[in-house]
């Protein structure tokens, strides 16, 4: 079962009427496939910058920090004091996975630092019924391979969050799909 904990308040709690609802912060482990599921879902979307991702091969330890748009956050109900239509939030997150035994790249120009790349999935894949490594999937063809050892990762966010006008969108799936 997901091992994730946040700072918000659980859904039967009331906020009072002066506390913003989005202000909770994630701070979330996962251990295996299904509590990567979870991680995997709330960095949807993350944006991420080559000079921002590191390998300690001597710590086994991979890191790296993203833009984290904030999907569990609820958009406001009215018109934002910045203006019209800033009403989603991202934040500054961290992802670490410990026991890592290599980090394999496609795609990644390592030497561009300031390269922006889209996280779109992790995906968990398993070797001899272990889970042997995670692929971060980014837009672009881009990959990255986390081989570990046993899984351990750990997502926290950083700092406080800040309002945008840009909302996610991803295309239909199929023509004519009603979603």
């Amino acid at each position: 079962m997901a091992n994730a904990t946040s700072d918000k308040a659980s859904a039967g709690d009331k906020a009072s009427a002066g506390d913003k609802p989005s202000a909770g912060k994630l701070k979330l482990k996962a251990v295996d496939a299904e509590d990567l599921g979870v991680l995997s879902a709330f960095l949807q979307d993350s944006l991420v910058a080559v000079g921002d991702i590191s390998y300690q091969p001597a710590d086994k330890r991979f890191l790296l920090v993203a833009n984290r748009f904030r999907w569990e956050a609820m958009p406001c109900e009215e018109e934002s004091e910045l203006g019209d239509g800033d009403c989603f939030e991202r934040i500054h997150s961290g992802l670490r996975f410990e026991n890592v035994t290599a980090v394999k790249s496609r795609g990644l120009d390592a030497l561009d630092a300031a390269q922006l790349l889209e996280l779109l999935d992790i995906e968990a894949e398993a070797t001899a019924g272990q889970y042997g490594a995670f692929t971060l999937i980014f837009a672009g063809d881009v990959a990255i391979r986390v081989e570990i050892a046993t899984p351990l990762c750990f997502l926290e966010d950083i700092g406080e969050p800040w309002p945008t006008k840009w909302r996610p969108k991803h295309p239909l799936e199929a023509p004519g799909d009603p979603r």
